[in-house]
């Protein structure tokens, strides 16, 4: 990660940590480096969520783009997946999404795709950084070499003809809930899910530029697990605020987290032969119970650091076909480059149609095991992570747990923070070893005071 950019673009709080002085310059630069350093005319898209800021920073990064001889086709509110789909197959240079996903309105994110619709390659977002604190210089377009905007509204439209044509089923008569987050996919949802059929109950599809995720979508999936039970619906599905990651609610008002997406999505295609590789993709924070429940089936796994771009580089490495995280953020590669919750969710569709199953009944063999997750402030998380005493205590307690759980000690990627987590058969289980470990990392003074 660098000095800006993390592993999911460009986040901080609006004007505050990241500005719009900081979007024209990220505009500049990419107008400069795909259009007037190849002496050329580049081709930029960009999506919005509906954050009350995302207009500031669309306009700036315009600003940004055409003064560097780029022309800016806008696709207005839309999801992220949605700019990925596009950059790829309306050949574009590359795509920028204005989201900070999950977070409050108040925070905005710049997300930079390349052509092929994947996460930007390290090295351009390192100059990026670079022409931000003021290295280098990039020359301003100049007569007929200005660029332009276009109203690119067609582009979303086409997402959404793609989308209906993922489904091999109508969802006739199935009663489907879908909370939309007062996010970026508050219209397109709807529209997909009545063309096929559905009858579509929807909750939070007001946005009103402050009231994205908040007190809705996949980080607070009770309201749909109400919304369902009390609609007498089929199935519900919540999306965050960019649209990227899907969680789901079967019949019962049970929540499906992407640990059974992975699985029920990863059993249907080994059962049709096209788990390639016989693996899913998961991280390390996938519950112990999804590995136990793929191993009954007999599909291997892999597991990444977290966060979906590691995914992904997996996916394009091995060939492996779906992967993901807990949380919702799944990739089915064949149609996608990154996480995309629509397409998750008529994924999970098509499985419950094609087996004339209940989702309740898909999602059961995966029975989640207890976890303890606890942070420790430490002085240096090298030191503390690689104590050969830490480590050993680390051993000690994978020995003793063996095939009944699992303990997993990792370095915050943004704190000075040591996060040790314990799966196990109970969370008096989990306790008694976090604490253990915890025990030894203070004793050793590795401990923050």
């Amino acid at each position: 990660m660098g000095k800006y950019f993390g592993t999911d673009g460009f986040r901080g709080e609006a004007n505050k940590n990241l500005t719009f002085e900081h979007a024209i310059k990220i505009g500049r630069y990419l107008g400069w480096y795909y259009g007037l350093r190849l002496n050329r005319k580049a081709k930029v898209v960009i999506g919005k969520d509906t954050r009350r800021s995302s207009y500031m920073f669309e306009y700036a990064l315009c600003t940004g783009l055409m003064a560097s001889g780029a022309d800016a086709y806008i696709m207005h509110v839309t999801t992220t997946p949605s700019v990925a789909y596009i950059a790829r197959v309306d050949d574009f240079d590359c795509g920028i999404m204005i989201s900070a996903s999950h977070n409050p309105y108040y925070d905005n994110g710049i997300k930079v795709l390349n052509g092929n619709g994947e996460k930007m390659e390290e090295e351009v977002l390192l100059k990026i950084e670079d022409y931000i604190d003021g290295k280098g210089e990039v020359p301003l377009a100049e007569r007929d070499k200005i660029g332009k905007t276009v109203d690119y509204v067609a582009g979303r439209n086409r997402y959404i003809g793609f989308l209906i044509s993922l489904s091999k089923y109508s969802f006739k008569d199935v009663k489907v809930g879908l909370d939309v987050a007062n996010g970026a996919s508050w219209q397109i949802a709807k529209a997909v899910f009545d063309a096929l059929g559905a009858k579509t109950y929807v909750m939070n599809d007001h946005p009103d530029g402050y009231n994205i995720n908040t007190d809705c979508g996949s980080t607070h999936i009770e309201h749909l697990q109400k919304f369902v039970e009390g609609n007498r619906l089929d199935i519900g599905f919540a999306f965050d605020g960019d649209a990227d990651r899907c969680l789901c609610v079967d019949e019962k008002g049970n929540v499906v987290t992407g640990d059974h997406i992975l699985y029920i999505y990863g059993l249907y295609m080994k059962e049709r032969g096209k788990l390639l590789n016989n693996k899913v993709v998961t991280t390390v924070m996938s519950n112990f119970g999804l590995y136990k429940a793929l191993d009954k089936v007999g599909i291997e796994y892999d597991k990444t650091k977290v966060g979906d771009k590691y995914v992904y580089e997996n996916m394009v490495q091995t060939g492996n076909r779906i992967g993901g995280e807990q949380s919702g953020h799944i990739i089915f590669s064949k149609y996608e480059t990154t996480g995309d919750g629509i397409v998750t969710a008529l994924k999970l569709m098509e499985v419950m149609l094609a087996k004339e199953k209940p989702m309740s009944e898909l999602a059961a063999p995966v029975v989640f095991y207890p976890q303890v997750l606890k942070n420790v402030r430490v002085k240096s998380k090298p030191d503390a992570q690689n104590d050969p005493d830490v480590q050993a205590a680390v051993k000690k307690v994978a020995d003793t747990l063996g095939d009944t759980g699992r303990i997993l000690v990792r370095e915050s990627g943004t704190e000075p923070v040591i996060r040790v987590m314990v799966e196990a058969e109970s969370n008096e289980i989990c306790e008694k070893y976090v604490d253990s470990v915890i025990d030894v990392i203070r004793a050793k003074g590795h401990i923050a005071e």
